[in-house]
């Protein structure tokens, strides 16, 4: 479509074209039931196989295991920030927190509210610029779970490689690159993500929790605030965010459609080469924000001469049909989030542009 732009947004981020299409045909009568999918009852076959749908699509993509359960809930990763202490954090026991970055720093203030929260690593030193090595955690082996951030948005760092715990599991938000690579789930109690960058828009949260953790939740707790409760009912237990769900299931669909998370990786490793490459180029014009070992494959972080060239950059990019593209306010600088639904050529010409606009500028 003509008049839509190269969208840079860190979330809510760029949707694929094809769901919106899909979505917009739908509208009106989803598949002749009369309604528009916002009016289905969600306790209707049809809803319940939309939501069945987008989540036999995620165990199937991500190739979740037979002893996690896969939920649908809402509050954003915000609310997991809670959520995950609140059920697991009991009283006696300690929680270990690596901070990579603003939302794990949240997520650490929430813990320490309900319970033990112990900061077992950190790069707030030198400005969440890398994540921390193996060597540098100071691990508990008595902790009831690590919380990690795989991807920080605000950064531009991503986990490679995740840190080795030992028998403590590993609670991870991962709102920013959940779907954009292949993970092993032996090492992971507990995923959450926000679906408005990679799964689809606001909205609904994805919440994968293994069995034995659902069953060493605490239970006085209130009701709806219990991963078992949720877990008992299907995702059912309140009125889901229908509309938000359907859009995951298409945008799942799209998913399979490329050729499933291995197509998918090597397609945004494929994209970040490329961005980072033109980054690299031109070393004196453009200055990356990260070190090399911790870039983001999602958040691309970097700097120009002077924010006065920032500015203009982010100005004459708006023109050219390139949104988004302003760091985030804490930061500043430049932020290129090219999440899974950014085709290869809203890099290609992203690229082109920057070189044109260093020729012109530096």
């Amino acid at each position: 479509m003509s008049d839509r732009i190269w969208n840079f947004n860190p979330g809510p981020a760029t949707l694929p074209l094809s769901v919106l299409e899909k979505a917009k045909e739908e509208i009106p009568n989803y598949q002749n039931t009369g309604m528009a999918v916002m009016e289905l009852s969600h306790r209707s076959k049809e809803y319940a196989a939309i939501q069945n749908d987008a989540k036999s699509l995620m165990i199937e993509l991500f190739q979740i295991p037979n002893n996690y359960k896969v939920l649908f809930l809402q509050g954003g990763a915000s609310l997991q920030f809670t959520m995950a202490p609140m059920n697991l954090l009991t009283q006696g026991k300690a929680a270990d927190y690596i901070i990579t970055g603003s939302w794990s720093k949240k997520a650490l203030k929430e813990a320490k509210i309900i319970g033990t929260a112990n900061v077992a690593g950190s790069t707030e030193d030198t400005n969440f610029n890398r994540i921390p090595k193996q060597g540098d955690l100071k691990l508990d082996p008595d902790a009831v779970y690590c919380h990690i951030t795989s991807n920080n948005t605000i950064a531009g760092t991503q986990y490679k490689t995740f840190p080795q715990t030992g028998n403590v599991t590993i609670i991870a938000d991962m709102s920013s690159d959940i779907l954009s690579r292949k993970i092993n789930f032996a090492k992971f109690g507990l995923i959450y993500a926000g679906a408005q960058k990679n799964l689809g828009p606001s909205g609904v949260t994805v919440v994968i929790i293994r069995d034995d953790l659902v069953e060493a939740c605490r239970q006085d707790i209130p009701i709806i605030l219990q991963y078992k409760t949720h877990v008992d009912n299907d995702s059912f237990y309140n009125t889901p965010p229908t509309y938000s769900v359907y859009l995951v299931k298409l945008v799942l669909e799209w998913v399979k459609s490329l050729g499933g998370l291995a197509a998918i990786e090597k397609r945004n490793r494929e994209k970040a080469d490329l961005l980072y490459g033109t980054i690299d180029d031109n070393p004196d014009f453009f200055k990356g924000a990260t070190e090399k070992e911790s870039r983001s494959f999602m958040n691309v972080t970097f700097r120009l001469p002077s924010e006065d060239l920032e500015a203009k950059m982010i100005s004459d990019a708006k023109a050219a049909g390139f949104g988004g593209l302003k760091g985030h306010r804490s930061v500043g600088g430049i932020r290129v989030s090219m999440y899974n639904a950014m085709e290869p050529q809203g890099i290609q010409e992203l690229t082109e542009f920057m070189k044109d606009f260093a020729r012109k500028n530096g």
